[in-house]
């Protein structure tokens, strides 16, 4: 059964109490996908705006990251180096967490080959994510861990600095003790948190789309 506290994090992430706003967001995920920095006249061509309306929205989002020409490398999905390797159409990315590794499949329509490391021992942990689900994963035993913050508006900051890959719940029993509210589940169970999370978001940002007349077409 799905640990409550755990909906009720994803819940929460897919309300976008960050100010993210959903027609922005994923079309940068696509454009960010494609292995090059992201330039606002081609994310204002992508989700058919304004570029100064986009240029405000991508300003609200505190966690977005650039490159030194001031182009968008990053947001959720990265192009600079982090403990998650994510590897989908070609292109070797990143991600902020482990419970990012299992949205972006759906998001992205992607499958991925994912890198990361016990976060207490460095062992690795690999796994292959496409759309029936985790089709393997080295070692079985690994979990996820999960915080649920009071305060989201630094997704980055809050929530995902806290969610790592242990290879099993052994190895993650001394950081859990020391996070009062962090759980771990199986990656398994990660993973159907993570494709409901994808899913609502999807729609949402579908919801919002149509809603504002734009065509929505990114890539």
């Amino acid at each position: 059964m799905t640990n409550p506290d755990a909906r009720q994090v994803t819940e929460r992430l897919a309300t976008a109490e960050s100010g993210m706003q959903p027609w922005l967001w994923m079309p940068m995920l696509r454009l960010l996908a494609q292995g090059n920095p992201v330039i606002l006249e081609d994310l204002a061509t992508a989700v058919g705006r304004p570029v100064q309306e986009v240029r405000g929205a991508v300003e609200a989002v505190p966690d977005i990251e650039y490159d030194g020409e001031g182009r968008i490398i990053g947001l959720g999905l990265t192009q600079r180096a982090t403990p998650h390797r994510y590897e989908t159409g070609g292109e070797q990315l990143y991600t902020w967490c482990a419970l990012d590794t299992l949205i972006f499949p759906t998001i992205l329509g992607a499958p991925a080959r994912i890198e990361s490391a016990d976060h207490a021992t460095g062992e690795p942990v690999r796994l292959s994510v496409d759309g029936s689900g985790v089709t393997s994963l080295e070692p079985a035993t690994a979990v996820v861990s999960l915080v649920n913050p009071e305060d989201l508006s630094s997704i980055r900051s809050a929530f995902c600095h806290q969610v790592h890959f242990f290879a099993s719940a052994g190895d993650a029993a001394p950081w859990v003790e020391s996070h009062p509210g962090a759980s771990v589940v199986p990656v398994a169970q990660a993973y159907q948190l993570a494709t409901a999370l994808a899913l609502q978001m999807l729609a949402q940002a579908n919801s919002d789309t149509f809603g504002n007349g734009a065509d929505g077409g990114c890539c």
